[in-house]
């Protein structure tokens, strides 16, 4: 069975939603461990490796948002506490 592979763009959203939960959780040890990820694991994504579809569907249960939303870029995630809403040049560094 082949792997199912996300284009550019939906990666791109994909990461746009990461670092969208990263403001609200404070850090990405804490989004990490809400998504079930070790930490180490999810620094590769963040800083550009490929999104697996299995992460994409995490984000966007995460986010309580639809796959196809975050895939789509439909979904906009702002901090809980200033409203700012992440772009994907942004803050790449992972803590």
């Amino acid at each position: 069975m082949a792997a199912i592979d996300l284009t550019p763009d939906e990666q791109r959203h994909v990461r746009v939603a990461l670092h969208a939960l990263r403001f609200r959780f404070g850090t990405w040890a804490s989004v990490a461990d809400a998504l079930h990820y070790r930490p180490e694991s999810l620094k590769g994504p963040v800083r550009g490796r490929p999104i697996t579809p299995t992460l994409a569907f995490r984000v966007a249960r995460l986010a309580d948002v639809g796959v196809d939303d975050l895939l789509a870029g439909r979904c906009q995630l702002p901090c809980p506490t200033c409203g700012h809403v992440a772009a994907p040049e942004e803050a790449t560094d992972v803590q």
